[in-house]
């Protein structure tokens, strides 16, 4: 019989890093899309470097970074009460470092592709900037926001290289879907991770392809 926990582990972890980067997300594609600073570039490369890293290396310097026996470790876990590995805290914390630029890259291109008298207009009307980053911007941009969040959403889901270094395999705590798939592979215990396995491909090839539908009109069109 399918053990449900590490399922309902990974879309609790998938929503909640979804919800926080889509909070962290949003200000800093938009600073990313309208600003000509020079240490632009840097920032974006940053950003970008999960697409490109291994996320055993991205695992392992959050894995160092975070211990008890390093000063920051230390720091956080004596004046915080934060003991980031081997826990879900730790988990949701390298989850929105490793799915950081599939909420980035969408939002600041949905920034970039409004036009810029459109903003200008309601800075001359007095509007705030909080009031046209909400009423202005953000309603104009719905696709790639959904793009960012189903994406966001998706890869958190998939991910396995990253909570395992920083999580390790503890049954209701870190041991997400990805894990288990894997200690079902090794104990070879194919029917289980093949159920698992299933799971997944069906909930992310349905979140995927309503976006598609409705970033693409298709339903609409269907509709009418």
């Amino acid at each position: 019989m399918i053990d449900w926990g590490p399922l309902i582990l990974t879309f609790r972890l998938a929503l909640i890093t979804t919800v926080l980067l889509l909070i962290i997300g949003i200000p800093l594609a938009w600073w990313l899309a309208s600003t000509k600073n020079r240490i632009k570039p840097v920032v974006e490369t940053f950003v970008s470097m999960p697409l490109v890293l291994p996320p055993t290396v991205l695992g392992f310097y959050l894995l160092i970074a975070f211990s008890p026996s390093n000063a920051f470790g230390q720091w956080l876990e004596s004046w915080l009460g934060l003991r980031l590995i081997f826990s879900f805290e730790g988990l949701v914390l390298a989850s929105i470092l490793y799915s950081l630029p599939f909420m980035i890259h969408p939002v600041q291109s949905g920034f970039a592709s409004i036009s810029v008298t459109l903003v200008e207009a309601a800075r001359v009307l007095g509007k705030s900037e909080s009031t046209i980053l909400f009423r202005v911007l953000l309603p104009n941009m719905k696709p790639s926001l959904l793009t960012g969040i189903v994406l966001s959403f998706a890869h958190t889901i998939g991910e396995f290289g990253v909570v395992l270094m920083i999580g390790g395999n503890i049954p209701g705590q870190t041991k997400v879907a990805s894990i288990t798939i894997y200690d079902e592979v090794e104990a070879l215990n194919y029917s289980a991770a093949n159920t698992y396995s299933l799971i997944l491909f069906a909930v992310t090839f349905v979140i995927l392809l309503s976006v598609y539908l409705t970033n693409g009109g298709y339903l609409k069109r269907f509709w009418k």
